[in-house]
Parts: structure tokens; sequence; C-alpha cells
């Protein structure tokens, strides 16, 4: 019936040389943008030295240039990141562990450099002009635009941006402080001129993430504490600052009209829109209800039956509101459950096993889900990295070596979900469940299924929505069926975040995407040990293995992408082997509807989709349905 919103922002031969040597060639210095030449000034990087655009580019392809300024973006997010939440806010703080903060606050913050949505994994030039690569590779010095400044007309200098990259190694949101953690030094060389210096033992492609984080005001957060209590808009660089606001219920967001970066080629032709204003609400229902009366109006719908029966509302039939599907992107996704092997009872893989036995997608599917979605298998569904069939003699390669500390699945056919009659209780699958249960020492005594301390095996999903109610509670009866005792919370929004961050769950399910060329750090915060204690990462079932952490090094390592999709399908056999994510389900394309009052270009970039970015208020459009 539903999908998970992305909570938020992943040629050659030799790579059979790596082989057992994987984890130590990671860590070796000398391996960070190999292809790119050092000592000399670069508009932009990208992971192996393919770039587009020229240093004289005028505008991103994938824009209209000429898109004209004016009208409010009234929308519901379909994403987002750190500790933002699309429900509620109680903290204007984005980049901080803890609170909750309203989505799209990173708009306010200029970063170094900006990706390119219509390549893969390219970065190019905004507050800085220019990036110097050391010869040894560990050092990257940026040259930053002498016009920047603050909302307040301060110059933004390089001691802002030194002290940003302290500041959010120390106490970041985990999203920003671990791919930060060699990070041996930021500093000001001058007020124009950023120095990073890295240990050696950072992956290859950390500085692709690292040059779209946030900079922030030395003197703001000297003068205002840097945590979740904060609710004062903070000193910001970019296109748009914080309006007007009422804490949980909505936020505006105002283009900055003498904003130093509007006609920079990385931003021509994009943030378009006078204010952008998102409402909160409690429900899926409400927000719905919202969209119908156009006080919303734009919305990605996430509900199948409502996509399926709802949409027959008068501003709809009268073609006030376009209903339409747009192409995802080109990226690897993840919609599955985490199952918490913080909890003790989650710890013996024949136990996760059987739960995903219980789940019957078919069933879900047809009942629910109006036959709109695909079943998942992968860690990185719609991608190159989803790992088919026998391992390849380059990822047999990378597996032999860690072959102990990996289940035997991983060496022989992808592991799959397997499909049931459709029936929504097939006796075989739940038969199979019953008997790993046994294997994992879990005997019958009456309705569950206990220890040898006499102890029921307890499963509790956590959702806050009530249409997961819906779609959980029959796994939840096949769970029974078993003899486990399964329940679902039902939470607010704000006891689900604060939960979800602490790890305080059973089951949990989660969707997100990664980069079209995934680096180290995009993977450690969901699957490396390092990120398994650490709160508010994205590692959910707290997966600690070197073996995991040894793959996720070699993908570091990859020197050209044919390697890199080797290691990362090496590494999706390793966790669906281990179990740790149980897949649910993936859509192939937006299901988008809008009031018909906006221009955009007609071809969608292949790496993002950010709408209220790349469209615009359109007057003749919005006279006509009434809304100029």
């Amino acid at each position: 019936m539903a999908a998970l919103p992305c909570r938020a922002p992943l040629a050659r031969r030799d790579f059979l040389a790596l082989g057992a040597a994987a984890t130590a060639a990671a860590l070796l210095p000398g391996r960070a943008f190999a292809a790119i030449p050092t000592g000399v000034k670069l508009h932009g990087l990208s992971a192996f030295g393919d770039l587009k655009y020229p240093p004289d580019f005028t505008h991103f392809d994938y824009v209209n240039p000429d898109a004209p300024k004016g009208g409010t973006f009234n929308f519901a997010p379909p994403n987002w990141g750190y500790n933002q939440n699309p429900e509620t806010f109680n903290t204007l703080n984005s980049f901080t562990p803890k609170g909750d903060a309203p989505p799209r606050m990173g708009m306010c913050f200029d970063t170094l450099m900006v990706r390119a949505l219509d390549e893969a994994d390219a970065v190019y030039g905004l507050l800085a002009d220019g990036v110097t690569i050391s010869d040894d590779r560990n050092s990257f010095e940026f040259s930053l635009r002498p016009e920047a400044r603050f909302h307040d007309g301060t110059p933004l200098t390089a001691q802002d941006a030194a002290f940003t990259f302290k500041l959010l190694k120390d106490k970041g949101h985990p999203s920003l402080s671990l791919p930060l953690k060699h990070l041996d030094d930021a500093a000001a060389v001058d007020a124009r001129t950023l120095r990073l210096v890295f240990s050696g033992k950072h992956s290859a492609r950390t500085m692709l993430n690292v040059v779209e984080f946030p900079i922030l005001s030395k003197a703001f957060y000297e003068a205002n504490p840097f945590d979740s209590s904060q609710l004062r808009p903070a000193l910001g660089s970019g296109a748009y600052k914080v309006g007007r606001w009422s804490a949980g219920a909505w936020i505006e967001y105002e283009r900055v009209l003498d904003y130093w970066g509007r006609d920079l080629p990385v931003n021509r032709g994009q943030n378009n829109f006078e204010r952008l204003r998102i409402e909160f609400y409690q429900n899926r229902t409400a927000g719905f209800e919202a969209f119908k009366k156009g006080e919303v109006l734009y919305r990605e719908e996430a509900t199948s039956r409502v996509w399926a029966t709802a949409y027959d509302f008068p501003a709809l039939t009268a073609g006030k509101v376009i209903k339409r599907e747009f192409p995802s992107e080109k990226l690897p996704s993840m919609q599955a459950t985490a199952v918490n092997q913080r909890r003790e009872q989650f710890r013996d893989a024949q136990v996760r096993q059987a739960i995903a036995l219980c789940f019957d997608f078919e069933w879900t599917r047809r009942n629910f889900f109006y036959g709109s979605y695909e079943r998942s298998q992968s860690c990185f569904e719609k991608s190159d990295y989803r790992a088919e069939g026998m391992p390849s003699p380059e990822e047999l390669a990378l597996l032999e070596p860690l072959r102990d500390k990996l289940p035997a699945e991983a060496f022989g056919e992808a592991v799959v979900q397997q499909a049931s009659d459709g029936s929504g209780r097939d006796r075989k699958l739940l038969g199979q469940a019953v008997k790993l249960l046994a294997d994992a020492g879990w005997k019958r005594s009456g309705d569950f299924v206990v220890n040898d301390k006499g102890k029921k095996l307890s499963a509790e999903f956590m959702v806050d929505d009530d249409v997961f109610v819906q779609v959980y509670s029959p796994w939840v009866a096949n769970m029974k069926a078993v003899g486990i005792d399964a329940t679902i919370r039902l939470v607010d929004s704000a006891q689900y975040q604060l939960r979800q961050s602490t790890f305080d769950f059973d089951l949990l399910s989660a969707a997100s995407n990664f980069s079209a060329t995934p680096t180290r750090d995009d993977l450690e915060i969901f699957f490396h040990s390092s990120a398994a204690t650490v709160s508010g990462s994205r590692n959910l079932p707290g997966i600690s293995s070197p073996a995991i952490d040894a793959l996720i090094d070699a993908i570091g390592a990859a020197k050209d992408r044919e390697s890199l999709t080797v290691a990362m399908r090496a590494l999706d056999r390793a966790l669906r082997a281990r179990r740790d994510w149980i897949p649910s389900w993936f859509l192939a394309n937006h299901r988008a509807a809008y009031w018909d009052m906006f221009g955009f270009p007609e071809q969608k970039p292949d790496f993002g989709f950010p709408v209220e970015t790349l469209w615009w208020f359109d007057k003749d459009k919005a006279a006509k349905i009434g809304k100029a």
C-alpha cells in the first residue's frame, strides 16, 4: 500500500590483484582520485576523472537558464536527511544528531562544490572556484570566491569553512561526522584559501561527500549553541533563508534576492520560487486532503490504494491537477526491514530468515499494492550493483579470503526472498520458518516458541503511520502462526525519530538511495561496524562484521568503475546472505501529482529530482486554474 520515503541525500582488469589485500589497499595513501592530476587547480572533481562540463560552462544541461522567478511552492518533501522529520520539527539545526528539524534546511547553506545531476559522481565549484590536490593526494586546497557572503552581508571566509569542518567532525550528525573521521586538519591558509588534510586512511572518494557539507558561520556558532535546542535560524549563505515559521506546524524559506551566487553556472536556472513552504501533517490522509484543496501544490504519492482509487476529486477531473509518473533516478536503492541484532533474540541468522519467510509479498502486492510494486531482493536495487546468479571470479577473489567470516550462501547463487503461493499463509514457507526456529533453539510451548530458558521469542514492528499497521498485520499474523510473539507498535513521529536514532526497536522499515558511485563513507553509515554504536547512524540492524568492513574497504580502494561494480556486487552477496535487512519492495517511477501552475524541463536528470529547485512558477498556467 505504501512506499517509505527516502530519509535522507551511492573498465579494467586488475581488480583480482586486490584479492585478500583489499582491506590493506584501501588504507594506503595515494589512492584518492588516482586519475586526476595533482598540483593544478581543478574546476570540478569526479571519482574516476571524467567531467562532462568544461571550466567555462554556463549552466547545467538539465535546467532552463531563463526560468522566471516568483511564486510560492507549497510542497510535501518526498525525501529528507540528517535529523530532519517531515511530520514535525522542534529545532532549526539540521546538522546535529538529535532533535527533529524541518526538511530542506540545507538550502539555506552553501557548500564548497555541488553535484551535477546528469553525471554519476561529478561535483563543480560553488563557494570554491577550484581545488588543488597535493602530490600525496591527502591534502585538498580550495580557493574560495571573494564575493561569497552570508545573508547579513559579512564575508564567508576560509576561517568559517575550517571552523565548520572541525565542528561537524566533533559534534555533527553521523552523516557528517563519520566521513570526517580521518580528517587531520582543516586550516585557513588565508581568508580565501581552505586546506583540508586527511590521514591517508580516508576513502578514495571521501571528498565527493565532504565538498557538499554545509559551510556554517563561525561567528554565529561561537555566539549560539550547536545543539538541538536551537530555534533561532542560523546565519546562512545559500539561495534561501528561513522566513516565517511555526514550530511543528509549517515553515517558509524565502529566496534571497541579493544572493551572492545567483549567477554562477552551478546555480543558473535554479532556485526559481520566491518562497518554499512546507506544511507538517501527522498522517498521510491529512496531507492528501490538503493537496486536494490546493493548500499543498505538489506531492509524491506513497500509498498505492490512494494512487489507484482516490485521484478522482473535482480539481483533477477539471484538469487543474495533473497526475503523472516520472522515471526514478538511476541510483542504487534499498527499501527493507532492519532486524535489530542489538536484541539478543535476533542475532541468529536463522531467526532473521524465519521472520522473512513470514512476509507474503505476493499476497500483499495483490491486496494492498494494486500490483504496483516489485519484490526487492538487493540492498542496491535498480542498479548494476545488484548481485545475480553465481559470483564471478573477480567477486570470488574478494570473498574467498573472508570465507570463514561469511555464511556459505554468499558463495553460491545470490540469495533471493522466496516467492509464496500468494495465499497469504503459504504452508511450505511457514513450515521452513518453523524448522529454522527449531534449528536455532526455539521450541514450541503452547502458542509460542521459547528458548532453553523458557523465554518467548518476541518481535515488535515499530511504525509511524496507520498505513503500515495495515501492511504489516498479515506479516505479524504469519509470525504468530509459527510461534513468534509478534506485535505492531504505532508511535508518533517524534518518538519514532528518537527511537530509531537510539536503536530502541525490534523491527523497523526504511528506504534510502545511495549515490550512483557509492563511496566508502556512503556505505559505512549503513553497514560498517564503526556505525553500529553511533546514535543516529543508518546501521539500523547493528551490523558488526569484519567481513562486511573488509568489503566496504575494497569498495573504497576501487580504481575504476568496473572494479567498483565487482566490489559492490560482492558486498551485496554478503549482506543478502547475512540477512541483516529483509528486502521488501520497490517502485520504478515517481508517482507525482501537482496543481497545473508550474513549468519544468521535460528531460529529467538521471541522478536527482529536486522539483523545488528545478521547476518554476508559470503565471499563465496559474491564471487559467484560478491560482494566480
